[in-house]
């Protein structure tokens, strides 16, 4: 990052790598630091390295579960993307949760007011237990008929049911993961969010194939495994988060008073969340659209875009760690009545997003084959995820612009301008593009690898414009 400490640019070579390191250390370690002045590439830096950090480790989680649960067979992988899809119910509400809590925090973070910021965390938090354990109640009863309604065959329903029970019964701790992290981030605090969300996925990481194939003195639970390590890697986080929140994370501290619910506080973050909920809701019922689709032609499909999508996330995760970044940086710096400086790093991050996104997106396009075969060695859905890889990854210099702005637009608190987008890019392009494609022309399934890319890069197009008309910088939070 050319613009990241001036220190480190202006020293020679040997100091500057030497500084680079010393910046790199602290950014991992974390420091109090005031977003709100000084260098913005420096800024963006010590956001961006743990929270680029926290989404790697994300990656990697996605790519060695998938890669255990290969071992199981198409069913198996059938399962854990089906389950996937239904979980993104879970993540849509938790995202736009997280969304509305990053706002308010960093808000009152750049407003020098972490009294009112620790109070709006509680606020978030509070709204997250309600609503995870309705989800968690509700998907636990029904996930056998969810399944099915999924398009999901006898045998993926047979083996599945039990990892879809525990995956959407367990809603809480991805949930409240979700939550607490982004009150970290908000709060500037990236570097706690990371951690423990390497602690939560590790956990996940060992526990994964001991529990999948009953090593040692673990029973072989087979797929199901996998979902019962997951929860229990999360819970662990969460508890972890809840502790470091009571004991100052740096930026913020939670103290007995701010424990106390406050339904209109809870209220207006509800209704800041709502649209973001939404926004996101929006992306995901595309996605659950787009393995419908896929699922009418048959598990291989289903099989091949699982593997194909896991990779893509490994790649795009890291990349959402710029994003919010820019987020935190946009929020923090409305707050401190700075619009212009939000700007900059907005602009500033997605040049950076952008080089690392088309570099992968390269190596992606001319590696997919091998990479594919890594997972899984059915020569059928090799070849399926390896076209829709190779297909997706075209797009990443796109999708690089389109993440960051939408973040932007997010850490602003103005979630409508990305709810709409989202809405006419996904809903009346995407799907309607894919189903065509896939269904009308000799595409076949590869027909929806294609809508993925032409939707994205049109979204990125279309943030852009939107994002230099400056309405968000008036938004009030």
């Amino acid at each position: 990052m050319s613009d990241l400490p001036e220190s480190v640019v202006a020293v020679p070579s040997r100091g500057r790598l030497t500084r680079l390191w010393s910046e790199l250390r602290l950014a991992a370690r974390g420091t109090k630091h005031d977003y709100t002045t000084g260098s913005i590439g420096r800024a963006i830096f010590l956001l961006a390295v743990p929270m680029v950090l926290e989404m790697v480790m994300e990656s990697v989680f996605a790519v060695v579960d998938i890669f255990w649960v290969a071992r199981l067979g198409p069913d198996a992988v059938a399962t854990v993307g089906l389950t996937e899809s239904l979980m993104a119910v879970v993540y849509t509400l938790a995202i736009g949760l997280a969304i509305g809590a990053t706002a308010t925090v960093a808000r009152r973070i750049g407003e020098k007011n972490p009294d009112a910021a620790a109070r709006a965390a509680m606020q978030a938090i509070g709204l997250g237990v309600i609503v995870s354990a309705t989800l968690g109640v509700i998907g636990g009863t029904l996930a056998p008929r969810l399944l099915g309604l999924m398009g999901a065959s006898p045998d993926v329903i047979a083996q599945g049911t039990t990892f879809a029970r525990v995956m959407l019964g367990g809603s809480a701790s991805v949930f409240l993961l979700f939550v607490i992290n982004a009150v970290f981030r908000g709060a500037g605090d990236a570097a706690v969010a990371m951690r423990v969300l390497w602690l939560a996925n590790g956990i996940n990481i060992v526990l994964g194939p001991l529990l999948i194939f009953g090593i040692g003195p673990f029973p072989k639970l087979g797929v199901t495994g996998a979902a019962i390590a997951t929860t229990i890697g999360r819970g662990t986080g969460v508890l972890v988060a809840l502790n470091r929140l009571a004991h100052d994370s740096g930026h913020l501290i939670v103290r007995r008073h701010h424990l106390r619910l406050d339904a209109r506080a809870m209220l207006r973050l509800a209704r800041l969340s709502s649209s973001g909920t939404f926004q996101v809701l929006v992306g995901t019922s595309a996605w659950i659209g787009l393995i419908r689709i896929l699922s009418g032609f048959g598990s291989v499909a289903v099989a091949g875009y699982t593997i194909a999508i896991r990779i893509v996330i490994f790649a795009l995760l890291p990349a959402f760690g710029l994003s919010n970044a820019a987020a935190t940086m946009v929020g923090q710096n409305l707050g401190a009545k700075n619009p212009e400086r939000a700007e900059r790093a907005v602009w500033t991050a997605a040049r950076h997003n952008l080089v690392f996104l088309g570099v992968l997106g390269l190596v992606f396009v001319v590696l997919a084959g091998p990479i594919v075969a890594a997972f899984t060695t059915d020569p059928a859905v090799r070849a399926v995820g390896s076209l829709g890889l190779r297909t997706i990854a075209a797009g990443f210099p796109f999708y690089a612009f389109g993440m960051v702005l939408t973040q932007a637009f997010n850490g602003a608190g103005d979630t409508w301008t990305p709810t709409g987008i989202n809405l006419a890019v996904f809903w009346l392009t995407e799907i309607p593009l894919a189903w065509v494609l896939s269904t009308r022309t000799s595409l076949g399934s590869t027909g929806v690898f294609v809508a993925i890319t032409i939707s994205y890069s049109v979204l990125a197009v279309v943030s852009a414009l939107l994002f230099q008309r400056g309405r968000w910088k008036r938004r009030v939070v």
